[in-house]
């Protein structure tokens, strides 16, 4: 099973949580938190995704797996990361709760250091900053980009490639 996944050439209008605070700090517009931000998510880098995935293929282990990062963040906690590292001045608002909204996501992930001798390796932080680097980029070859919502606007010239 995959957990929340993020890093480069992810797509801007996918309406992740990773993709949204970040378009929205480089762009100096209001991170959107739904909520209270008390629940709590786990974000992995795509790098330590793949690696568990080939791990995965390579063995004989034919039961479900957890792939993902097993370090939870409070999502009002995971924007202030976001602000402080790519926009100090950026506001962070709340706005209502979304329907059927967990409350908690956070991978056991003891089966795959047991069976496949794997756990992520990049740490979010660190993930980030290649991911951040990813979308500034994006934002000086395509220009605005709205992440989500009825306004929300592909990047110029086919988005992420």
């Amino acid at each position: 099973r995959i957990f929340n996944t993020f890093g480069p050439r992810m797509h801007p209008n996918d309406g992740r949580v990773v993709s949204n605070f970040i378009i929205q700090a480089l762009q100096n517009k209001p991170i959107t938190v739904y909520g209270t931000g008390e629940q709590t998510r786990s974000f992995q880098f795509v790098d330590d995704l793949v690696d568990g995935l080939i791990r995965l293929m390579n063995s004989d282990y034919d039961q479900p797996v957890n792939i993902g990062n097993p370090d939870e963040y409070r999502i009002k906690d995971f924007a202030e990361l976001i602000r402080s590292e790519v926009s100090p001045t950026t506001e962070v608002v709340y706005l209502p709760a979304t329907v059927n909204d967990p409350s908690r996501r956070q991978p056991d992930i003891s089966r795959a250091k047991e069976v496949l001798g794997w756990s992520p390796q990049v740490s979010v932080r660190e993930g980030l900053k290649r991911t951040v680097e990813y979308f500034r980029n994006e934002l000086k070859e395509t220009g605005e980009i709205v992440p989500t919502g009825p306004q929300a606007s592909k990047p110029r010239g086919g988005g992420a490639k």
